[in-house]
C-alpha cells in the first residue's frame, strides 16, 4: 500500500501537529479535573486551563481534517496538489499563528493585566466562551484557511475531474470557513450577540463537521473494504442532506433561554429530535458496508472507522436529543449534563474519525504494507472505555446538580464542591486512563511503519 501523488505526504505533516495537540488537550483536561478537587493544583488558573483544553480540541481536529482533505483531494482528482510550497506554507503558518495564541493564553493566566485593548480589541484574548483567539489570530486563521481552501479548488480545476466525496468534503469545509465569520463582529445587545455565536459554535460541529464527516467515512469505507463508489456517495448524498435539514433547524436548540422569541421551544424541539436520524444512516451504512466484505488488511482503520460511526450516533445523536427537548433543557441547561454530552460527542463524531482517517492514510504515505495494529487496538480501548466512566461520572454530577440547585435550591459553589466531590475524583483517575491511551497512540503514530512486523 503506497500514495498515488507524492504531494499527499504533506497530509502526514498535519497528522504530526494533529496529534500533538490532542496529546497537549488531553494533558490539560486532566489538570482541569485535578482543579475540580484541588483548585489551586497549578499556576493557571481553571478558566486559561479551561480554555487551552477547547481550543486545542477544536485546533487539532481542524488541522487533522486539513491533512484528510490534501490527501483525499489529490486521491479523488487523480493529480498532485495544485501548488505543494503554498500547501506547506499554510501548514508552517497555521503552526505560528497557533503555538503564538496559546502562549498568548498562558502569559495572560500568569498575568491578566497583559491583555490590553489594541486598536480596539483585546491582545490575548476576546473572552468570548470557545471562540477566544483574539482578533489578529482570527485574521490569520482566515488567511490560513483561505489559502488551504484555494489550493484544493485549484487542484480540482487543474484536474478537470470532480467527484462526490471531494466535492461534498470541500463544500463542508466551505460552509465551515463561512461559519466562523458570524465570531468576528460584535453586537450591543447580548441575545443577538449569543444568537450569532451560536452560528459558529453550532453550525461548525452539528453542520459542517458533520458534512466533513459523511465524506470522509464514505472515503474510509471505499479504501478500507472496497465499497463501490455510487453505493457509498448514495448514501452520502442522504446522510448529508439530513444533516443539513435537521442541523441548521436544530441550532434553535440553543436559543431556548436566551431571550429570542418563544416559538424557538418548538422549532428547535422538532429539528433537534430529528437530529440523530443521519447519524443512525451513518452507522447503518457503515456495518451494511463492512458487513459484506471480510477480507480487511487494515483492521486498525476499519475498527476506528466503524467506531467513530456508532459513537457519533450515542454521544452527539442520542445524549443530544435526550437533553436538548425543551422539557428536559429547562432543568439540565448549562450542568454538567451538558458537558457529559458534550465529551462524549466530540469524542465519537471527531476524534475518532480524525484518528481514523489517520490509521488509513498514514500506511500509505509511509509505503507500509502491513503494520503492528496491536498498540492501536490498546490506545482504542483505553480511551473509549475510559471516556465512557468519564462520561458516566459527569452525568452522575449532572444528575446531582440538577436535583441540588434547580430543585432544591442549593448554592452552585455548595454542590460543587461538597456533594459532587467523588464524582470530581472518579472523573480524575479516568482521565488519566484516557492520557494513558493518548500517549500509546502518539508513540504508534511515530513509530508506524519504522519497526519489523512479525507473523
Amino acid at each position: 500500500m503506497s500514495i498515488k501523488y507524492e504531494s499527499q505526504k504533506i497530509a502526514q505533516n498535519f497528522y504530526t501537529f494533529a496529534v500533538l495537540l490532542f496529546l497537549v488537550q488531553v494533558v490539560v483536561g486532566v489538570i482541569a479535573a485535578a482543579q475540580f478537587i484541588w483548585p489551586d493544583f497549578f499556576i493557571l488558573n481553571f478558566n486559561t486551563i479551561r480554555t487551552l483544553h477547547i481550543n486545542a480540541l477544536v485546533v487539532w481536529l481542524l488541522v487533522g481534517m486539513m491533512g484528510a482533505t490534501y490527501y483525499v483531494v489529490s486521491e479523488e482528482s487523480e493529480s498532485e496538489l495544485w501548488n505543494l510550497p503554498l500547501a506547506k506554507f499554510q501548514f508552517w503558518a497555521t503552526v505560528v499563528a497557533v503555538t503564538a495564541v496559546v502562549l498568548g493564553y498562558i502569559w495572560m493566566g500568569i498575568n491578566p493585566q497583559a491583555n490590553t485593548l489594541v486598536f480596539g480589541t483585546r491582545l490575548l484574548n476576546e473572552g468570548r466562551e470557545y471562540i477566544e483567539a483574539p482578533r489578529w489570530a482570527d485574521i490569520l486563521i482566515v488567511v490560513s484557511v483561505l489559502l488551504f481552501l484555494l489550493n484544493c479548488f485549484m487542484t480540482m480545476f487543474k484536474a478537470k475531474k470532480w467527484t462526490g466525496i471531494q466535492g461534498t468534503l470541500l463544500a463542508g469545509l466551505t460552509f465551515l470557513a463561512l461559519m466562523y465569520l458570524p465570531g468576528m463582529f460584535y453586537t450591543k445587545s447580548m441575545v443577538k450577540d449569543q444568537f450569532w455565536w451560536w452560528w459558529v459554535v453550532h453550525l461548525w460541529v452539528e453542520g459542517a463537521w458533520e458534512i466533513i464527516a459523511g465524506a470522509l467515512l464514505a472515503f474510509m469505507l471505499m479504501k478500507l473494504v472496497g465499497a463501490r463508489r455510487e453505493v457509498v456517495e448514495k448514501w452520502m448524498y442522504i446522510e448529508v442532506g439530513l444533516v443539513m435539514f435537521t442541523g441548521i433547524l436544530g441550532t434553535g436548540h440553543h436559543y431556548y433561554w436566551i431571550g429570542t422569541p418563544g416559538y424557538w421551544l418548538w422549532v428547535g424541539g422538532i429539528f433537534s429530535s430529528l437530529e440523530p436520524i443521519p447519524l443512525l444512516v451513518m452507522v447503518w451504512d457503515a456495518f451494511k458496508t463492512t458487513r459484506e466484505t471480510r477480507n480487511v488488511t487494515n483492521k486498525a482503520g476499519l475498527y476506528y472507522t466503524v467506531a467513530h460511526a456508532i459513537f457519533n450516533f450515542v454521544g452527539a445523536g442520542l445524549m443530544g436529543v435526550i437533553h436538548t427537548l425543551p422539557q428536559v433543557n429547562k432543568w439540565t441547561h448549562g450542568t454538567q449534563i451538558t458537558t457529559a454530552h458534550g465529551h462524549l460527542a466530540f469524542y465519537g463524531a471527531y476524534v475518532l474519525l480524525v484518528l481514523a482517517m489517520i490509521y488509513v492514510t498514514l500506511p500509505a504515505i509511509r509505503g507500509v504494507k502491513e503494520f503492528n495494529a496491536s498498540r492501536a487496538f490498546q490506545s482504542f480501548w483505553w480511551m473509549t472505555i475510559s471516556m465512557v466512566f468519564i462520561v458516566l461520572t459527569i452525568m452522575g454530577a449532572g444528575m446531582v446538580q440538577t436535583y441540588m440547585e434547580r430543585l432544591m435550591g442549593l448554592d452552585y459553589v455548595a454542590v460543587k464542591s461538597v456533594y459532587n466531590l467523588w464524582f470530581w475524583i472518579f472523573r480524575a483517575i479516568f482521565g488519566v486512563g484516557f492520557l494513558y491511551g493518548v500517549w500509546m497512540l502518539v508513540v504508534d503514530y511515530f513509530k508506524l511503519g519504522k519497526e519489523t512486523t512479525t507473523a
